[in-house]
């Protein structure tokens, strides 16, 4: 067990938990004296750890063979609330390449596809009839050069009044199904289904570690559905253009302080 204490901004260790009794007893350190180690996810005064006796007995600690006593001469000199924790291990994670994040957002992307055809699964022969004449109609006007947005409009709205309510409901729970399957492996291992298959995964910005669900998927993916539906392909291309920065993060990343690095 490694043991730091911390008295005015001056942090000392690490202690075995043999030095910091010893220290104890000789009142070398007060009870007063903050103390971390490994397991506690904050400092504690000695005093609270040791419920006020001069001696720290961790519950199921099992003591090491003994070693030669370590100097123990640093040790602090006056209490503070102000202390750092043992340095974190250096993030040496590789980013993703451009073209593997790009192949991985298609591969999730073509996942949502098959709840448009879904839309359409119910039809009548006669309404396949119909709905395939519209479309036809709205493509002729896209390829016009100057097409009648009323009109498009217009048939875009009688394309969508055709989908039933059982055809919406179906749509709508494969989309969900989907969104659960993609938030389940987000929140096991960093990976959507694309990232998966490309070897690539989210983690924190900073530290390099796994990133909460909230931040690796609600704020990268839920957040940035609607913008990118209402504005594609522009909200699409300036999120992609901050992703070949030096970091290469692209907006979802930065509002979620996440990157994405190779498995």
């Amino acid at each position: 067990m490694q043991i730091y204490l911390a008295r005015n901004n001056q942090q000392a260790g690490p202690y075995t938990l043999e030095q910091l009794n010893q220290m104890l007893a000789n009142q070398q350190v007060l009870l007063t004296d903050l103390a971390w180690h490994q397991g506690m996810t904050e400092w504690k005064a000695l005093g609270e750890l040791t419920q006020g006796k001069f001696v720290y007995e961790p519950a199921g600690y099992v003591p090491p063979t003994p070693v030669p006593e370590q100097n123990i001469s640093q040790q602090p000199t006056a209490q503070s609330q102000a202390y750092a924790q043992p340095a974190a291990k250096a993030d040496t994670s590789e980013l993703a390449s451009i073209p593997a994040r790009f192949l991985a957002k298609i591969i999730d992307v073509l996942l949502w596809i098959p709840s448009t055809f879904i839309l359409t699964a119910f039809f009548t022969p006669k309404e396949q009839e119909r709905f395939a004449a519209l479309n036809e109609q709205i493509m002729t006007e896209a390829m016009s050069g100057n097409p009648n947005q009323n009109l498009v409009m217009e048939i875009q709205s009688q394309m969508f009044a055709m989908f039933s309510a059982t055809a919406w409901t179906a749509a709508g729970l494969y989309l969900l199904i989907m969104l659960v399957i993609q938030g389940f492996l987000i929140a096991k291992s960093g990976q959507s289904i694309g990232k998966k298959l490309t070897k690539i995964k989210i983690v924190d910005a900073e530290t390099g570690e796994k990133a909460s669900l909230i931040r690796a998927f609600t704020l990268r993916s839920i957040v940035f559905i609607l913008p990118t539906v209402y504005f594609f392909p522009l909200f699409t291309v300036i999120d992609g253009i901050f992703g070949l920065g030096k970091k290469r993060q692209t907006l979802h990343d930065k509002l979620a302080k996440t990157k994405v690095i190779k498995q």
